[in-house]
């Protein structure tokens, strides 16, 4: 796909109100606000920005966003929930702008939270980075799998296998599936034009997960908390480009 510049463009566009959703949101999270509120937050911010909400009734899914606590490994339900002192939350936003999907989500802190949950979500934002790093013409997505799991269980974590980071364009879900464990040299080619999300899931115990009853929420199975950072990426002729940056220069907590 030589002439990806149009879609590119599109995706930047659908990718900049992603994350500035994202930024806008920061400034409200604390002890005290509910995850419905910010639900509402995201969805009103991404509708008076000329956008849509990709989660809302897709696939019968009924808020705008998804907010993902503590042992919740992702997919998890706005509700009446409040947050409180530390807890930690994943919020993941999906923009649709000219058909095209800006798919993006960071954790948060509420208030102080322990040590290991900060060590977590470093590590968890650290080896989305290190992944993100390699990505150029002619790696495989096996290298980006390599990447996210040796950084992280070098530190004593676990790398969730039930879900993975997916392609992203005028479909909320394409082809191909990124896996955030893996080997070396295995897997699909990246090519310039290909736009895809990595996105891994990061737990403090062992990396199975179970889906509730709702059909939607997906739990850590030994109540150990998990993490998520996810940007939207697209392959250039020599590199790569991230859709979802902070226009505020938000990266991981604590956001100053």
């Amino acid at each position: 796909m030589n002439n990806y510049k149009e879609k590119f463009e599109k995706m930047r566009t659908a990718g900049d109100l992603a994350a500035r959703t994202l930024d806008m949101i920061t400034e409200n999270i604390k002890p005290g606000i509910s995850t419905d509120e910010i639900d509402k937050l995201g969805y009103e911010f991404i509708r008076d920005n000329g956008g849509f909400s990709a989660p809302l009734f897709y696939r019968g899914y009924k808020k705008s966003l998804c907010t993902s606590l503590n042992h919740v490994v992702c997919h998890g339900i706005p509700s009446d929930r409040i947050l409180n002192e530390g807890d930690i939350i994943n919020i993941d936003v999906t923009a649709i702008v000219n058909e095209h999907h800006g798919d993006t989500s960071r954790m948060f802190c509420i208030g102080k939270s322990p040590i290991k949950a900060n060590n977590l979500i470093n590590a968890t934002y650290e080896a989305m980075m290190k992944a993100i790093k390699i990505l150029k013409p002619n790696v495989k997505t096996g290298d980006i799998g390599y990447e996210i799991q040796s950084h992280v269980e070098e530190k004593g974590f676990s790398v969730v296998r039930d879900f993975c980071g997916h392609g992203v364009s005028t479909k909320f879900h394409e082809p191909p599936n990124i896996l955030h464990y893996g080997k070396k040299n295995t897997g699909i080619e990246l090519s310039p034009g290909m736009t895809f999300t990595i996105e891994p899931m990061i737990n403090s115990g062992k990396y199975e997960v179970k889906v509730l009853a709702d059909g939607w929420t997906a739990v850590t199975k030994d109540k150990s908390l998990s993490a998520q950072f996810e940007h939207t990426i697209g392959i250039t002729e020599n590199g790569y480009e991230i859709f979802t940056e902070s226009v505020k220069g938000y990266h991981k907590p604590p956001y100053l």
